[in-house]
């Protein structure tokens, strides 16, 4: 009798089983991927073509929304991110400020856990530059130089980690910036005006005249192709190497599956043609850092960024 009950529950459940929906597969609903800074920068040209080639590759939409506070915090942008549902159905293209500074200045929903990167895929090509006639060719002799003058710091929010970078390098050298002022837009322009006499911006915004200024720096952990002779700002002051990158992160506790589908389409889109021809056009150094390597980059600048912050007394 227990053989004939038990092989009538077998039945049962096969049935139940047979007439239960599949697991939905990843995506089943639109994606949105939230970028904190306004449409045409770096990360939200090549955010929208991974946007488009999950589109293509699922038949699901996805898209780039702008949101604002991607650099220096509160983050609100980020924030959105951080109260969506773990499923992979809002995902944020951040900067390296959002999983460190957010954290480390205790901005209310912010902790090391609060993201799970997916991978980092761009560094911005930062640089500082100056006129062309400016009497210092690198950090050294800019230090020196403005230890007898007073030399004006453009940037694009003291908040950003190239900035602080900036000012932490002067320091270390025994300067000071005469003064410093966020500016809108920082190129060309912004050096022949003499509004700043040295402005922290990416080689991006400096390629019409950059044969006609002096970049003292290039604000990244490696060279920049298009300048290659000139050294980073860690090689000329030891200890000062962090650089400003971009990756996409997810809230904690999506699923491993989800992560693991939408590295695949990133790392198909950076390492592809657009993504070539925008390094080469830009400066920018693009490239796919899986999520083991991303974790333990997070891990390893969380540690330069308060080591930053509490040199530069903010901590």
């Amino acid at each position: 009798m227990r053989k004939i009950l038990t092989g009538a529950a077998l039945v049962l459940a096969a049935a139940v089983l047979a007439m239960a929906p599949a697991a939905a597969e990843y995506p089943d609903k639109p994606v949105q991927f939230i970028v904190p800074w306004p449409p045409g920068n770096l990360e939200d040209v090549l955010t929208r073509l991974i946007a488009e080639e999950m589109q293509a590759q699922t038949g699901v939409a996805a898209a780039v929304v702008n949101k604002p506070g991607g650099g220096g915090g509160p983050f609100p942008g980020a924030a959105v991110v951080a109260g969506a549902d773990p499923d992979g159905s809002t995902i944020g293209s951040f900067v390296i400020g959002v999983p460190t500074v957010g954290p480390l200045l205790g901005i209310q929903g912010f902790t090391k856990q609060t993201f799970e990167p997916v991978g980092i895929f761009l560094t911005y090509p930062f640089v500082l530059a100056a006129k062309g006639d400016a009497p210092y060719s690198n950090m050294a002799e800019l230090a020196a130089h403005a230890k007898g003058n007073k030399v004006a710091l453009g940037h694009f929010g003291y908040g950003l980690v190239p900035t602080r970078a900036s000012v932490l390098a002067g320091r270390e050298l025994g300067m000071e910036f005469g003064s410093e002022a966020a500016f809108d837009a920082l190129d060309c322009n912004t050096l022949a005006s003499g509004d700043a006499d040295v402005i922290n911006t990416t080689i991006q915004l400096v390629l019409p005249c950059l044969d006609e200024i002096k970049v003292i720096a290039a604000l990244t952990d490696q060279r920049i192709a298009l300048i290659p002779d000139i050294k980073t700002l860690g090689e000329q002051v030891p200890g000062v190497d962090v650089a400003l990158w971009n990756g996409l992160f997810v809230p904690e506790g999506t699923p491993q599956e989800v992560k693991d589908k939408v590295a695949a389409i990133a790392e198909k889109v950076v390492m592809g043609d657009k993504a070539k021809d925008v390094a080469a056009q830009t400066g920018a150094i693009i490239y796919w850092q899986d999520q083991a390597s991303s974790e333990a980059r997070v891990a390893a600048d969380y540690a330069k960024v308060e080591d930053m912050f509490r040199k530069m007394g903010d901590l």
